[in-house]
């Protein structure tokens, strides 16, 4: 039988989340994105816990989430291009990677980097909890590393078992995918990783933001979270639809389409993430697709590539890293 105890998020809910985070335990919550994987980011053995938990690398820092824009001047330095971000999108689905202030966020947080990633995030459940704990709370998404990110409790509970000692259950998350992560410790602000923020909406705020994406795969720390090259695996290999599928049985695939496929008789199972069409609903509805897909064990699951704009940006670096093997 499961250790971890699920609770609803009301009252006594969140105060017993509170009450295990300040002793150092692991808390599951939902956030607008997926769930998150808190510990006590001033903590670091607590944050140690998170890193064991999912069998993540200590090279790859942590996004730290904050109750409000104000409490971001005692874990970093928020000025310029970045506080105008912050005023724009916060609380919302936007990561910024920013001077970290080593006094407050421990060594093990940010990968022994000189910058912290912070943002506040857009759920009541989860902005009540980190006001409730009184501490910044360190969260990477609550599944194992590499693994498909989780939208529900349930997703949580099968990624991690007993690893997390309690899980916050506040049903679907409604964004579905991460945050968008910008880098602003330097020059010329920069994407680190596309998200839930579509990136033309971030520069009608600063103009031009550079692009270096995805790609790390050493054991230095990348300058953010979210940059390996194979992320978000499922354990069926995922195929472009626009790739050379050769003499492949369909019938022993899945097909992950954007909208209603055509000629998608032939395959095992369909997912279509938007009948009509919208980015939003498709981002939301991406990882539990990929999830009922991989339950199914077929020999592939072939994806549409979706359009380069707005949250197309975001599925189809999912997918691609999703793809690497």
């Amino acid at each position: 039988m499961s250790q971890t105890e699920t609770l609803t998020p009301d009252d006594a809910g969140i105060a017993r989340a509170a009450a295990l985070l300040r002793a150092g335990k692991l808390v599951s919550f939902p956030t607008e994105t997926v769930y998150g994987l808190g510990a006590d980011a001033t903590n670091a053995s607590a944050v140690a816990r998170i890193f064991k938990a999912k069998g993540r690398p200590r090279f790859n820092p942590l996004i730290v989430h904050l109750p409000n824009l104000a409490a971001v001047h005692a874990v970093a330095v928020l000025a310029g291009e970045a506080l105008r971000l912050a005023q724009a999108f916060w609380p919302g689905p936007l990561t910024l990677v920013l001077p970290r202030d080593a006094r407050t966020i421990p060594d093990i947080v940010a990968a022994g980097l000189p910058t912290v990633a912070i943002r506040v995030p857009d759920h009541p459940i989860a902005l009540t909890l980190i006001q409730r704990c009184g501490v910044p709370i360190a969260a990477p998404s609550a599944n194992r590393f590499g693994g498909v990110s989780p939208t529900t409790a349930e997703h949580v509970r099968e990624s991690l078992g007993d690893a997390v000692d309690m899980i916050l259950d506040g049903g679907s998350c409604r964004r579905g995918v991460e945050s968008t992560i910008i880098l602003l410790a330097g020059q010329t602000p920069t994407l680190l990783r596309p998200g839930a923020l579509p990136l033309e909406e971030i520069e009608a705020v600063i103009g031009r933001v550079e692009r270096i994406g995805a790609g790390t795969e050493s054991n230095h720390p990348p300058p953010g979270p979210g940059m390996l090259a194979r992320h978000y695996a499922t354990r069926t290999p995922i195929l472009f639809v626009d790739a050379d599928l050769g003499v492949m049985d369909i019938s022993r695939c899945g097909r992950l389409s954007f909208t209603t496929p055509a000629g998608g008789e032939g395959f095992a199972a369909v997912e279509t993430l938007s009948a009509r069409g919208d980015l939003r609903e498709a981002a939301a509805n991406l990882f539990a697709a990929m999830r009922r897909l991989d339950a199914l064990a077929l020999d592939a699951i072939i994806a549409d590539r979706f359009p380069s704009r707005g949250l197309g940006l975001a599925i189809n670096d999912r997918l691609t890293r999703a793809s690497a093997r």
